[in-house]
């Protein structure tokens, strides 16, 4: 297992420059987003040029683009604003391998007009579910002419509220494309430290094989979001469930800035080297 960041935590416009400050923190892969290369993050197109660039400054730092971001909101209540976001899924998607990168994220979606992370009452309804799919079914064939997968995590606000979630839409679509991105903190906000366990436990035991991305972030006592390492998850715990479930890809921080980023990548050595 590899630890690695969201490359968008470092300011710069250039990919050699981002994952330079991505391997100096000690991280060695990314989460990359296209804002790193100077382009809105959900760009209309993506030239050879630009992609080309990403996959020089990953061999010049020996950082692994792991992923690349195209969240966008996939349930929006404006079709116009769902069909740009999946054009730009296109675009990203079209570049992706040419960057390094076989898998790129996704958000299942929010009802809320405004932030497709906010949670909204009608998420949890039929229609949202139908609408979230149906969109899966325009971006799987994309992804199968692109060869690369599609991570969709789950979020308390969103369509996939849960690992049960997570789990019928996998099933429901049938398609290897499509792939789990685990975020431990995800799972909850409030429980007791045994419960905690058990929760992680048992969303990596129903997702297990087709996890192809891990997520660090942390929970804090009041269930706000923390860097990893300054809440209540025991991430030695969370690293040997994924291990057990036969994960060996990249653990990537989110959720920190920049000046807390070798902090969080030393403790993260220290957890995976824990689970051991």
């Amino acid at each position: 297992m590899r630890i690695g960041i969201f490359a968008k935590t470092f300011d710069g416009r250039s990919p050699g420059a981002v994952l330079a400050q991505v391997r100096r923190a000690g991280f060695e892969a990314a989460q990359y987003n296209m804002a790193c290369s100077g382009l809105d993050a959900l760009p209309a197109a993506v030239d050879a040029a630009v992609a080309g660039a990403i996959a020089e400054a990953s061999r010049a730092t020996s950082v692994e683009i792991s992923a690349v971001s195209a969240t966008y909101n996939m349930i929006h209540p404006d079709l116009a604003k769902r069909e740009a976001g999946r054009r730009a899924f296109a675009a990203i998607a079209g570049a992706a391998r040419h960057m390094g990168a076989s898998l790129v994220t996704v958000c299942s979606g929010s009802r809320d007009p405004l932030d497709q992370w906010r949670h909204h009452p009608d998420n949890s309804g039929v229609d949202a579910w139908r609408a979230m799919t149906q969109e899966f079914e325009r971006l799987l064939p994309i992804a199968e002419r692109c060869d690369i997968a599609i991570g969709i995590e789950p979020e308390l606000a969103n369509v996939v509220s849960s690992a049960k979630r997570a789990r019928d839409l996998i099933d429901s679509m049938g398609s290897p494309r499509l792939r789990i991105v685990f975020d431990a903190a995800n799972l909850f906000e409030i429980e007791s430290p045994e419960r905690r366990k058990v929760i992680i436990t048992q969303a990596v035991d129903l997702l297990g094989g087709d996890i192809a991305l891990a997520h660090a972030k942390d929970r804090r006592p009041d269930g706000g979001f923390a860097r990893a390492g300054a809440g209540v998850i025991d991430f030695p715990h969370y690293i040997a469930a994924l291990r057990r479930a036969g994960f060996d890809g990249a653990l990537i921080a989110h959720g920190l800035d920049a000046a807390d980023a070798p902090e969080v990548a030393q403790f993260l050595r220290g957890a995976l080297a824990a689970a051991s």
